[in-house]
């Protein structure tokens, strides 16, 4: 099925499809992460994925004739968004050391609560209201009762890992923001996604210097796999076709199908990785779900 060609103010059967495949490979990454840190440093890993996606993201842009680089102001809105991205997943892979990642997710998705009220007073058309303002409660109230819920494995440093993924939630709203104000109608899709990806590389491996004294561990076939999946399915492709859609719909209808996102993640960090998945954590799993989706409720805007 082909994306529609121009913007749409609601979301049609292409964009729910893809959702749907968007927060299922966004859910398992976080498994995908817990598995590389066990091999690479986190940040560390995070600058090989965004090298690897952006030298696909090149020459994806060579394909399409697109010049991946811009010669006025739209290339300082690249720098600062590449800048964004970084900070956001130097927080995300770091947290994922001490978190784990069925709770990583549910807190890395704060994001949309940010961009709710982010867009309140930057975006047009995209107003808090009651319903909104509920889900935003019924969401803080869920990651209160995360927060205050330690599993049996939980390490001394959890609660600095939760915070991590906090900060991430907050520089993933804020590059959403951006793009959206600044270069959703004058930069292609692929140019933006060139853009956060390859102005990231730089702060990553400076981050990655500063903070972490060992790059390498070990290595295994699915440490590379992991890393691989990182990098081509979720940094490029992924990534690639998110930005395609925050050019075309509202971004906070788009927001409101990423409640899919924890679900996959907690699913998938208690299956794969045998996490503490209790009671608690599916209490607050549908409180932010169920918070994300009134915050960004289609057609309440």
């Amino acid at each position: 099925m082909k994306p529609p060609p121009t913007a749409r103010q609601q979301l049609d059967a292409y964009a729910f499809i893809v959702l749907l495949t968007l927060t299922a490979l966004w859910g398992l990454n976080y498994t995908a992460i817990k598995i590389s840190n066990t091999a690479v440093a986190p940040i560390f890993s995070s600058a090989i994925r965004s090298s690897v996606a952006a030298t696909c993201g090149f020459f994806y842009c060579l394909k399409l004739q697109k010049s991946p680089f811009h010669r006025d102001i739209r290339l300082l809105h690249g720098i600062a968004v590449g800048l964004l991205f970084g900070l956001e997943f130097a927080c995300l892979y770091l947290g994922t050391l001490w978190t784990d990642a069925s709770r990583a997710v549910i807190f890395v998705y704060l994001s949309p609560f940010f961009v709710a009220m982010g867009a309140h007073f930057l975006l047009r058309g995209e107003r808090l209201t009651v319903i909104k303002t509920l889900g935003l409660f019924l969401a803080f109230m869920g990651v209160l009762t995360l927060f205050g819920h330690r599993p049996a494995s939980a390490g001394p440093r959890m609660w600095l890992g939760d915070l991590l993924e906090i900060a991430a939630a907050f520089f993933w709203a804020t590059t959403t923001l951006y793009i959206k104000r600044f270069m959703a109608d004058k930069v292609h899709p692929i140019q933006t996604f060139f853009y956060q990806l390859s102005f990231s590389i730089p702060v990553l491996f400076a981050l990655s210097f500063l903070l972490e004294s060992s790059k390498i561990w070990g290595i295994s076939p699915l440490v590379v796999g992991s890393l691989a999946y990182q990098s081509l399915i979720v940094a490029f492709w992924s990534y690639y076709l998110w930005f395609k859609l925050i050019h075309l719909y509202p971004v906070s209808d788009l927001s409101s199908f990423t409640f899919f996102t924890p679900v996959f993640g907690v699913l998938f960090g208690g299956l794969l990785l045998g996490e503490e998945t209790g009671v608690r954590t599916f209490i607050s799993l549908a409180m932010v779900s169920g918070g994300i989706f009134l915050v960004n409720r289609p057609g309440m805007r």
